[in-house]
């Protein structure tokens, strides 16, 4: 994924601490598997702390002929000959064993996939922390980015908490913000907060390097404000035409790259109608030509007009202007109202027949 032209931080971000010193250098274990994890244990290594083990999870099985699919925290281990363990469970106690035998002061953990309980966590002298995409205690859970981007919020954030066998509730050592563009994916979100905290990752394990294991650390999180990211489904790609037009916009964006929003047209009755995934599309502002509100004429779901791809929502409208056919290339909107000849009041949906 190439890097946004755009990367707004947050204005008060701590400078980088300085390496740390041969008495303070501490014994890391990183744990993690996808591509979140790997600047922050890029710039852990860079900063001369000793990195004992990587420990990711196992590549799966290999379905296709163009091999395993990406493991990029395997790939970084590897490109720098840094020790790799993959265990199916990390709270095996043979796997515990041999954690215990590395002797690591800390636990790193970030986008891993699996929970930690209290005897792995013991393991390390200082426990674990772990670098989360949100600003806790908003956003618990495995979906925190793309949460954030279906609820609409203008900002977002890293947060690094000192981890306890409750998920996500630790408290919270760093953090830092940054607003949420206009027209952002999930997956450009989550490139820009995986280098956003790369800063609050090395402030929190300096923080610990000089911790004395017995004053409390950290700022508890508010429970009063705990909200969930459970990790998505593919069923939640469908969209709701019901919904407003800044809603399903958010919703395009947050299910981007995966699961991917979807609908549904029928063309031919006799045919399973096409499922169509909304790569891109633009929620429109309401003017004397596009009213606001739907009608008998054009109900949610339907193509207002027959020379740009403009349906009908909840409240609103929205453009369409990229999209896929399933088994077919990704194409402009307006191409497929050109190709399909689509007619105004032709209806998307699964009720679309």
């Amino acid at each position: 994924m190439s890097a946004p032209a755009n990367d707004p931080v947050s204005a008060g971000a701590a400078p980088n601490p300085a390496s740390p010193s041969p008495a303070s250098r501490l014994r890391l274990v990183l744990m993690g598997t996808g591509p979140f994890a790997v600047p922050a244990f890029e710039a852990l290594t860079a900063a001369g702390y000793e990195i004992v083990s990587v420990v990711t999870r196992p590549a799966p099985p290999v379905r296709s002929r163009r091999g395993p699919p990406p493991s990029p925290v395997r790939e970084f281990a590897n490109s720098l000959s840094l020790p790799l363990i993959d265990p199916p469970s990390i709270n095996d106690p043979a796997v515990i064993a041999e954690l215990n035998s590395l002797r690591p002061d800390l636990l790193v953990v970030c986008d891993y996939g699996q929970i930690l309980a209290g005897d792995t966590l013991a393991v390390a002298r200082l426990g674990g922390i772990n670098l989360h995409g949100s600003l806790l205690p908003a956003y618990r859970g495995a979906a925190p980015v793309q949460r954030a981007l279906l609820a609409g919020d203008a900002v977002t954030g890293v947060s690094v908490i000192h981890m306890t066998p409750r998920l996500d509730g630790g408290p919270i050592l760093a953090s830092a913000e940054t607003p949420i563009l206009p027209d952002e994916t999930a997956g450009e979100l989550e490139y820009r907060l995986a280098r956003l905290g790369v800063e609050p990752t090395l402030q929190a394990t300096a923080l610990l390097a000089v911790w004395d294991g017995h004053q409390p650390i950290g700022t508890p999180q508010d429970p009063t404000k705990v909200c969930r990211a459970p990790r998505l489904s593919k069923d939640e790609g469908r969209i709701d035409w019901s919904r407003t037009a800044a809603q399903l916009d958010w919703h395009i964006r947050g299910m981007s790259p995966w699961p991917g929003a979807f609908t549904e047209l029928q063309i031919d009755p006799d045919k399973p109608p096409l499922r169509i995934s909304i790569r891109q599309a633009s929620a429109l502002p309401s003017d004397e030509v596009w009213p606001t509100s739907p009608s008998a004429e054009f109900p949610p779901g339907t193509l207002r007009d027959d020379a740009e791809l403009i349906i009908a929502t909840g409240q609103g409208n929205l453009r369409i202007d990229r999209l896929q056919v399933a088994g077919r290339g990704e194409i402009g909107g307006n191409e497929f109202l050109r190709g399909y000849r689509l007619q105004r009041g032709a209806r998307l949906g699964s009720d679309s027949a």
